[in-house]
């Protein structure tokens, strides 16, 4: 059965720290373990790294080989001796890198989420930078439209009262006119009367001249008596006669 030294993951989400444990190549990461030797947690500032190296060197001699993980976190923790002055400035240089990686990797976390708070922020103000500019513009709308109905339905009065006036005004001109009209009706009527009448007077005095000559005429010859009229013969017997043969008057 081959055992293995390797790292244990513990913690809530974003804010993990780590068991080094010993367990068999078979189990899963996060799986049954036969022993712990120490614990990590990246997300101190410095980080905490502590490990038990007389059990870890024990394990070892016991054929427990290390990840590469481990094996560079058991070296940083003096359980495995560098071999060399080069191995040793390597796996110094290698640990710094890890830490500078792991430090911007922090920085960065920590720059994005304080972008993203930024963003929320900006976001806010502009949404209720927008509703302030929606609830002022309904406002205006609503401002505008009440007087808009006010003055329409000034206008409309008003309107109303041109209507009457004018209406009252036709009705006193057409009164008027229609008096006038009367009157010059009337008028008219009244010159035809005096006109008739002037036509009339002539011929009435036409007439009473007329019966006045018929009595001033003398009573016409046929209509007297004969023993009055003398005949014409006796008158030119009396014409021839000399006036001493003139006969006696019967």
């Amino acid at each position: 059965m081959a055992l293995k030294i390797r790292l244990r993951r513990m913690g809530r989400k974003k804010a993990p720290h780590y068991r080094i444990v010993i367990a068999e190549s078979t189990m899963p990461r996060d799986g049954r373990f036969v022993a712990t030797i120490g614990h990590y947690n990246p997300t101190t500032q410095p980080e905490t790294l502590k490990v038990d190296r007389d059990k870890a060197n024990a394990w070892i001699a016991k054929g427990a080989m290390p990840t590469d993980t481990v094996r560079s976190l058991l070296r940083r923790a003096g359980v495995f001796k560098p071999e060399s002055a080069l191995e040793a400035v390597t796996e110094t240089v290698s640990n710094a890198a890890a830490t500078a990686g792991k430090a911007a990797k922090g920085a960065a976390s920590k720059a994005a989420g304080v972008a993203k708070g930024a963003a929320a922020t900006v976001a806010g103000a502009a949404s209720s930078a927008a509703s302030t500019v929606a609830d002022a513009a309904s406002s205006a709308a609503s401002t505008v439209a009440d007087a808009a109905s006010d003055a329409a339905s000034a206008v409309a009065d008003v309107a109303g009262n041109v209507v009457d006036a004018v209406k009252d005004a036709a009705g006193t001109v057409a009164d008027v006119v229609s008096d006038a009209a009367g009157a010059v009706a009337d008028r008219v009527t009244g010159g035809d009367d005096a006109e008739a009448a002037a036509a009339e007077a002539p011929a009435a005095d036409a007439t009473a001249s007329a019966d006045a000559d018929e009595e001033e005429l003398p009573v016409s010859t046929t209509d007297a008596p004969a023993a009055e009229t003398p005949a014409v013969n006796d008158q030119v017997t009396d014409a021839a006669a000399p006036e001493g043969d003139k006969p006696a008057e019967a």
